[in-house]
């Protein structure tokens, strides 16, 4: 399969791309349909489900927190469902910065969303861990996701990425898509400026860098993360390629 859209067109979920097609570990490619990534499946229409299982899909993985999930529940017909929480942390720390006194400005989103970032390297490592897992459990396909898409499921993508071998120049590319993509949800009220929403409902490279430098500062790069804290061993990360990359 070549050139498919990465990009899939459903009316419940503007963020639902294929990871497919990208070149990794010794030129290979990444298989298409077999790994998604999205903002959250709550919102699917029938027709979107019946997209999901035409397209094979018979596991999800859920980032989002226990709220999140409450708030916005749902169960698709085979589709294996895997909570693994990492609890949203941005609009605590916002919230917290207010009550304070503090004004928010389009730099302390920034700064905020980059705690957030170095955060997912060491808290959420767990979760991360468990991501690889269920990767290497089987290769039938999977999509993970968040409530946007953007920032767990980003990292996410990134690691899965980086671990097929992908370069970090395209890992950033696949993760500003959802720039292009993500719709947020008319009718959301908030107290925060519009320049702060505009960088929170976002993502920017100065995202991702700060944990991919952070991976880089604490482990020396991304090899010895994935061994040391992901327990993504050379044995686990040949399964993982031969399962995931197209052979030439």
């Amino acid at each position: 399969m070549q050139d498919l859209p990465r990009a899939l067109n459903l009316a419940g979920a503007s963020n639902f791309r294929d990871l497919g097609g990208y070149q990794g570990l010794g030129g290979q490619t990444l298989r298409w349909r077999r790994l998604f990534r999205s903002d959250h499946l709550a919102a699917l229409t029938p027709d979107d489900q019946a997209r999901l299982q035409t397209l094979g899909i018979t596991r999800a993985i859920d980032f989002r927190g226990a709220s999140e999930r409450a708030a916005q529940a749902y169960a698709l017909p085979g589709v294996a469902y895997h909570p693994l929480t990492i609890e949203p942390t941005v609009i605590h720390r916002a919230l917290a910065l207010q009550q304070q006194g503090h004004t928010l400005t389009a730099q302390d989103a920034v700064g905020l969303m980059q705690e957030t970032y170095r955060g997912f390297v060491h808290d959420n490592a767990p979760r991360f861990a468990e991501m690889f897992r269920l990767l290497l459990d089987n290769d039938s396909p999977i999509v993970f996701h968040c409530t946007a898409g953007k920032d767990r499921t980003g990292f996410a993508a990134a690691l899965i990425l980086l671990a097929l071998g992908v370069p970090r120049a395209t890992v950033m590319e696949d993760y500003l898509l959802t720039n292009g993509l993500y719709r947020r949800p008319e009718g959301l009220a908030s107290l925060a400026p519009s320049e702060v929403l505009a960088v929170l409902w976002r993502v920017q490279e100065d995202f991702l860098d700060a944990a991919l430098h952070r991976v880089d500062a604490d482990f020396g790069g991304i090899d010895t993360y994935l061994v040391d804290v992901l327990g993504l061993d050379t044995a686990a990360r040949k399964e993982l390629a031969q399962r995931y990359l197209q052979a030439l």
